[in-house]
């Protein structure tokens, strides 16, 4: 007995050993990088004079949080993958809009009155020139669709994600080659773009991530129900339908309002990343909550900083950013399980 404990407690000693080594290896590392950690900076600090780097951080540091406050329940219920397939609907939605831009009044069938094919040419190219709105719409429907085919039917939350994205990214991906001229719009919204953020997207994301934060806060008691043991709160008489339902609207709020920076292809690792990090850590709901909060925003103006100055993709910055603090919390969860 006593041989087999002493096998049993070697390896977890020498991944103690190993974890501790790499800890001590990325401290010194830093630490002889302090010179050009502290350039980073005060360069970031010439970068905050122009106005669209301003723009991205009142932006981002919204979505980031949002986004890391409902990754928490969405982690926990197993519905991560919901960003995911949401942003693939985003950008299949994106697609269609900025291709409506097109329709003019003379590709219009001609039995149309003039003044109806002038108003629905004008009504498509208001659609393209301000997407957001468009995209939102369709974006909540589908998350109510999921809800709906993965409680109501035979198939799983996760066939029913697959179904719906991969269907709007075929859409996106059959508009966006039968369209011209509309490429380089696309390929800013699949990676992200903080130049392509206007005036009117800023204002409109931060109504609506203030929009987010005040519903998470304000019905947070219910999310924490219907997230930890749905079937209690069934039985004490909540309606978990409506509070599921308002999960999947913030969640597809926030999927839309950080496509513009994020891109579609990474707005989902803002929900995922966070939280993941922080259940390595903690494992009391506020405590995972509140740290998820801290480490998204954090990740994102370290991540926002790297990109800048050394002129890398905004949202691959911040998800390389993420996946260091998760690699960097799983190696403490190691550490105290040993």
């Amino acid at each position: 007995m006593a041989e087999l404990l002493t096998r049993i407690k070697k390896p977890s000693r020498r991944r103690a050993i190993v974890l501790w080594v790499a800890l001590a290896l990325a401290a010194v590392f830093l630490l002889f990088h302090v010179r050009d950690i502290l350039w980073m900076f005060s360069e970031m600090g010439t970068y905050l004079s122009y106005k669209f780097i301003r723009r991205a951080l009142v932006v981002g540091t919204l979505v980031s949080l949002t986004a890391a406050l409902l990754g928490v329940s969405l982690v926990l219920k197993r519905y991560s993958m919901i960003g995911d397939g949401l942003s693939h609907v985003g950008f299949g939605a994106l697609t269609v809009a900025m291709a409506l831009g097109f329709v003019t009044a003379d590709a219009l069938p001609g039995f149309l009155p003039e003044g109806m094919r002038n108003a629905i040419a004008g009504l498509c190219a208001g659609v393209a020139q301000s997407p957001l709105p468009f995209t939102l719409v369709v974006v909540v429907l589908c998350a109510f669709a999921l809800l709906r085919i993965s409680g109501q039917s035979r198939m799983g939350g996760d066939s029913a994600i697959a179904l719906i994205s991969t269907s709007a990214l075929a859409l996106g991906v059959v508009v966006t080659s039968m369209t011209s001229g509309m490429n380089v719009d696309v390929y800013n919204y699949m990676f992200g773009s903080i130049l392509a953020m206007s005036a009117s997207d800023v204002w409109l994301s931060v109504i609506l991530s203030a929009a987010v934060l005040v519903l998470f806060l304000l019905f947070y008691p219910r999310i924490f129900a219907v997230t930890f043991d749905e079937r209690f709160a069934r039985a004490t008489g909540m309606n978990a339908g409506v509070y599921n339902m308002l999960i999947a609207l913030l969640t597809a709020v926030t999927v839309v309002v950080g496509m513009r920076m994020m891109g579609t292809l990474l707005i989902s690792s803002l929900i995922i990343f966070p939280a993941l990090s922080s259940m390595r850590v903690f494992s009391d709901f506020r405590a995972v909550t509140l740290s998820s909060a801290v480490v998204s925003v954090a990740c994102f103006l370290v991540g926002m900083m790297i990109s800048c100055v050394w002129s890398i993709p905004t949202g691959a910055g911040i998800v390389g950013i993420n996946l260091v603090v998760f690699v960097v919390c799983t190696a403490i969860e190691g550490m105290r399980k040993t």
